[in-house]
């Protein structure tokens, strides 16, 4: 059975997917996707996405947990970003109380 940090990280990939493209989430993934295309050279998109102009939704697939932290468990925010430490920026995905997501954002 998964534990609490995995359950969240699939959760929060879930949201970011979801959300991805929405008006809700101008200042959140579809920034941080449309950013890093026009900032980041074709060569790195080709050696992780096998094309030089990946579709947006593939670079959500590329995410990687860069950390997770908050409250007693460090389980209230999780920090996604791409790999190769190519970027200060990550996707950040808050929770409630409840353990539901409640907030995505682009942070630095």
């Amino acid at each position: 059975m998964p534990n609490e940090i995995q359950k969240r990280e699939t959760a929060a990939r879930d949201a970011i997917k979801k959300a991805f493209g929405t008006a809700d989430d101008e200042s959140g993934a579809t920034l941080f996707v449309s950013h890093h295309l026009e900032e980041l050279d074709s060569g790195y998109w080709k050696k992780h996405l096998s094309t030089e102009t990946p579709d947006p939704h593939r670079i959500l697939e590329l995410l990687v947990l860069r950390s997770h932290w908050g409250g007693d468990s460090e389980i209230d925010t999780f920090d996604f970003t791409l790999p190769e430490k190519v970027t200060d920026y990550v996707v950040s995905v808050q929770f409630d109380k409840l353990g539901d997501v409640s907030e995505i954002t682009m942070e630095s």
